[in-house]
This record gives structure tokens, C-alpha cells and sequence, in this order.
């Protein structure tokens, strides 16, 4: 299945991935701001890294919409909008930074968008296989609900089989976007004990998807989506 967008991790070695890794933290973190030229010189000095190094470091960053280069200008940090947010770096780095409470209302709007049009597909064209995985999920949830991380990461699990059973490749991708932000968020929540207990509402997700029932799914999943939305207010 193709990949939606530059979504792959950067999968460079060594001190290539390290000089990547620290050029984003500058930029995340603000020491490098929106327009700002990158001193070339002084970052091959303080990164202790060769010219050929950077220079493939800041293709990467490049590619992922953080960085440009023009002829008289130099390289420079390009605007926040033209940053490539559905690249699996570019939100690491976003969410390792921090994000703001505006950046997750983003996000659960593109899930309201996307998530119950998922279920919906998903209640026409699951199979046995898209239904097990769903299942399985379900049963993580039961058996986790007292542990926080456990519960987490069954209900990473669970999303991301429902926008697999979709089984539309661009729908099936967006756990690459979804799931990373959604753990982030819900790891806060998990912890403080205070939150209503999702199994039921995802069950009856799967109930519907189980039973063929496109409305049945699309429905469950926005009261699923609005019970997050009240978890994480």
C-alpha cells in the first residue's frame, strides 16, 4: 500500500540522523524562528559535522517542508503553514516540542472528518480478518482498564484497525497522523484517572461495523469522537 505524502520516518544512520535530529529541535523549539538564515558555517562548527553532512541534513528537512534554500537568500526557515504536518517526523518533533490545546482541536476535527467516513467503509467492506484485529483490540481494552499505558495503546490499536478495515488506502494511512497525536494526548488523561471508560462506546463501533450497518458505524463513531472531546476538555 502507498505511502500518503512523505509520511516515512527519516531512516538515515549516525551522525546524518543526528545532525537532522538537532537542526529540527532548533526549529521546534524556536532558536531558529520563521524566515531566519541558518549560519551554515557556525552549525558544521557547533554540530561538528561536515559540509557533505549538513548539506544532506538539510535536503531531509527540506523535503519535509521546514527548511529552503535560495541563491542570495542562504537556507532559511520557511513559514509554520508550509511545514508538512502529516510527515511522521515533523509531527514527532511537533509533539515533542509541545502543542497548544488549538493544535489537538485541529486534530479532532480532521478525526471528525475522517474517522466515522472510515467506519462507515469499514461496516461495508470489513473482512473476517479487519473484524479479529477490531476484536482484539476490544478485548486489550477489557484487560488493561486499570493501566493507563496498556489502555493507550489498545486504543491506538483499536483505531487503527478501524481506519485499516476501511480498507481505502488513503483512509487506512491517516493512523500515521491520528494515533501519534492521540496517544500524546491521551497518556495525560489515562493518568489522572478521571475519564470515562471507552470500551462500551468502541464496542458498539465494532457491533456495527459487525453487523453492516454504514450509519449504525458512523453514528457510534462521532459519539465515540464526542466522548474524547469531553476527556480531554
Amino acid at each position: 500500500m502507498r505511502q500518503l505524502g512523505n509520511t516515512a520516518s527519516y531512516a538515515g544512520r549516525g551522525i546524518h540522523k543526528v545532525a537532522v535530529e538537532a537542526l529540527a529541535k532548533r526549529i521546534f523549539d524556536g532558536t531558529y524562528g520563521e524566515g531566519d538564515t541558518l549560519a551554515l558555517p557556525d552549525l558544521m562548527a557547533e554540530l561538528q559535522v561536515s559540509q557533505t553532512v549538513l548539506r544532506e541534513a538539510i535536503k531531509v528537512l527540506s523535503t519535509k517542508g521546514l527548511l529552503d534554500a535560495r541563491q542570495k537568500r542562504g537556507t532559511f526557515v520557511r513559514p509554520r503553514e508550509e511545514w508538512n504536518l502529516l510527515d511522521a517526523d515533523v509531527l514527532r518533533w511537533k509533539l515533542a516540542a509541545g502543542a497548544s490545546s488549538d493544535f489537538f482541536a485541529d486534530l479532532l476535527e480532521l478525526r471528525r472528518s475522517i474517522e466515522p467516513a472510515a467506519a462507515a467503509l469499514a461496516a461495508e467492506r470489513r473482512t473476517d480478518d479487519d473484524l479479529a484485529a477490531l476484536d482484539a483490540a476490544l478485548r486489550a481494552m477489557a484487560a488493561t482498564d486499570r493501566d493507563p499505558v496498556m489502555l493507550v495503546r489498545a486504543d491506538a490499536a483499536f483505531h487503527t484497525a478501524m481506519l485499516a478495515a476501511s480498507n481505502n488506502r488513503f483512509y487506512a494511512q491517516m493512523h500515521r497522523v491520528i494515533v501519534p497525536v492521540l496517544i500524546q494526548r491521551d497518556r495525560a488523561v489515562r493518568a489522572s484517572g478521571e475519564f470515562e471508560q471507552p470500551r462500551a462506546v468502541h464496542a458498539k463501533v465494532v457491533e456495527a461495523v459487525r453487523e453492516r450497518d454504514p450509519d449504525g458505524a458512523y453514528v457510534s463513531m462521532l459519539e465515540l469522537l464526542d466522548m474524547s472531546a469531553r476527556n480531554h476538555s
